[in-house]
């Protein structure tokens, strides 16, 4: 078979590939054999290279634990180090081994760039269809949404990247080399440029669609989302007045980074908080809660359907979401080996430690009544309906580690710790070496605690159940805390700041935090993130935007004793489970605040310069 055959079969293949219809509305690719003609007078055709276009935005479950690995790159997240030998390349750059030339999955710098395309000759080529009921008006929605997909993936590219090229438009076949080989664009001007677009599209998408099957597609709160949060990112420490930057031009000799200081930053950001509260209140959007008999908050059971439950059974939380994702690895990866998951993904020891007492006080205060060693000697209650405990509200069971009793709701939500009682099987969980649940194997929690954040009670991978949940990319529990920080360093003392932060804390059964002055209140939200937003994706975005990669990230991580065969918290005991032990050592540097321009690229377009301190 000469080449010009191969190629004619291949192309047939593939046009026969892309006409097949696909039920998943994110899983479709755009059509680019078809003509343009074809596409564009057919209104399935231009839905499905619109669905082509939506098809990066990230699964904020499978995405974030395996893909994109924002979870495992903070210290939230802990896959047992042993799924590096499976591919698993996230271990590697945990442990500060990975370079300009190592592989990512996502790899934006390529991928995003071609959906950016798709969604241009969209807006370039969408028209009514009146014999198909395709009106003009859905034609100009369809413009919008690409235009936010476009102004959502620049977004994305420098959140992970920092200074890109920025290219608005398509670029023509006969552009010139210089038109075609473009070196980055300033950081602040790409995202003035992304804040002015979904700022714009705010006001011409709708704040939601009447129709279900449109759940997911862009809405003028989901533009308001990405720019609030992209605006507090960029107004932080990494990217605000950060003098590491010194220096770093472009092919053009213009800095990539400003290095000067801009108090106003926080401001815009606060305002860009605020106006997507009010305009999400106004659409109905609030925070989710479910009650108790006597009319109280539930805070397990509002912690855990948040993530569970859609917006048509009433969870108006959710402001962005994505449709279907791939919860089945999720879930069966952080089951227990026992119960016919694959039991590695676990959390840290550092997240458990995170978590606030009942009293809402942080273990490290003397007043919580924190109690690390020994064993609990009776069953804990607590007023709740949640149904993943033994027994009507038993929340921990006699002889439980101390270290897991008197914890708030968010921790049991949250974290599967060694004896817990897994309510499908009837028994409590069973971590030890040569246990149901334990090593040596590598389905075994290395850190010694598997994750639940996120993973429906229901899932049985023996029986092949898997319940639906949406993919929650934004909620309004993470706008609230987003406009108290930014308000804390724009205005501290405004008393919006504690009424958000406190809000949060009510729905998950905390008392308020008082007033104080602007650090201790910055140290208090920042507490808060790190335990509401737990494995959502977030942390490690603020880890590096707080610049705090080094203290945090670049040291020893524990757990429990994973050789453990014994329930004992002796120090002195090798053969002791309860106590804290290494696990993995981390690295992190200056360079990992920003991923780097994959030297490929580099290789093909010499205007392009490398992120600092890579090499």
């Amino acid at each position: 078979m000469n080449k010009y055959t191969l190629l004619r079969y291949t192309i047939l293949f593939l046009l026969v590939l892309l006409s097949e219809s696909c039920s998943d509305f994110l899983d479709k690719m755009p059509d680019d054999l078809l003509t343009q003609e074809m596409v564009f007078k057919d209104k399935t055709r231009t839905e499905e290279w619109l669905a082509g276009v939506y098809a990066n935005i990230p699964d904020p479950y499978w995405d974030y634990a395996r893909n994109i690995s924002y979870d495992p790159l903070s210290d939230d997240m802990c896959p047992n180090p042993r799924w590096e030998q499976f591919g698993w390349d996230v271990i590697a750059k945990q442990t500060g081994n990975w370079n300009t030339n190592s592989f990512w999955g996502p790899n934006y710098w390529y991928e995003l760039p071609r959906r950016i395309r798709s969604a241009y000759i969209l807006i370039e080529n969408v028209k009514p269809n009146l014999a198909q009921q395709f009106t003009q008006e859905d034609a100009d929605n369809m413009k919008y949404e690409a235009r936010f997909l476009i102004a959502y993936y620049y977004w994305l590219m420098a959140e992970a990247y920092g200074p890109i090229p920025l290219v608005l438009g398509i670029t023509p076949s006969d552009a010139t080399t210089e038109e075609l080989l473009i070196g980055q664009t300033p950081f602040d001007k790409v995202i003035d440029w992304v804040d002015s677009e979904m700022l714009e599209l705010s006001g011409l998408l709708p704040d939601k669609y009447a129709s279900n099957a449109k759940f997911g597609r862009a809405t003028s709160i989901m533009c308001l989302a990405v720019r609030a949060r992209m605006l507090l990112f960029a107004a932080s420490p990494l990217a605000n007045g950060n003098p590491d930057y010194n220096g770093f031009v472009n092919d053009k000799g213009e800095a990539l980074f400003n290095t000067t200081y801009d108090a106003n930053k926080w401001k815009r950001a606060s305002d860009a908080c605020k106006l997507l509260i009010d305009r999400a209140h106004a659409a109905g959007h609030k925070l989710y809660y479910e009650y108790n008999d006597n009319g109280s908050i539930d805070p397990f059971l509002s912690y855990q359907n948040m993530m569970f439950k859609r917006t048509t059974d009433g969870n108006t939380e959710i402001l962005f979401a994505r449709p279907n994702c791939e919860t089945w690895e999720y879930d069966r990866h952080t089951q227990p080996r026992g119960t016919g998951g694959n039991g590695g993904l676990g959390v840290t020891q550092s997240l458990v430690d995170a978590f606030f007492m009942k009293n809402g006080l942080p273990i490290d205060d003397p007043n919580s009544g924190y109690v690390e060693k020994g064993f609990s000697t009776a069953d804990e209650f607590r007023n709740t309906k949640w149904s993943e405990v033994q027994g009507g509200g038993k929340v921990t069971l006699a002889g439980t580690y101390n270290m897991y009793c008197n914890r708030e709701p968010r921790f049991y939500i949250s974290v599967l710790y060694n004896r817990a009682w897994h309510r499908r099987e009837n028994r409590t969980t069973r971590f030890m070496i040569d246990e149901w649940d334990g090593g040596p194997t590598h389905d075994a929690p290395q850190s010694g605690y598997l994750l639940r954040k996120k993973v429906h009670p229901d899932h049985d991978p023996r029986n092949r159940t898997n319940p639906y949940r949406p993919g929650i990319l934004y909620r309004l529990g993470e706008a609230y805390l987003n406009y108290a920080e930014a308000l804390n360093e724009s205005d501290p003392g405004n008393p919006d700041i504690l009424t958000y932060v406190n809000l949060v804390r009510e729905r998950a059964g905390l008392p308020e935090v008082a007033a104080g002055s602007q650090d201790e209140i910055r140290a208090a939200i920042r507490r808060e993130r790190r335990v509401e937003l737990n494995c959502e994706g977030i942390r490690y975005s603020d880890i590096r935007r707080w610049k705090m990669g080094e203290q945090v990230l670049n040291r020893d991580f524990w757990g429990m004793n994973f050789n453990g065969t014994e329930i004992s918290d002796d120090e002195k005991n090798p053969k002791a489970y309860f106590k804290r032990t290494v696990y993995q050592r981390r690295v992190f540097s200056k360079k990992n605040y920003w991923f780097p321009v994959p030297q490929s690229e580099i290789d093909k377009n010499p205007n392009l310069v490398q992120n600092p301190f890579w090499k």
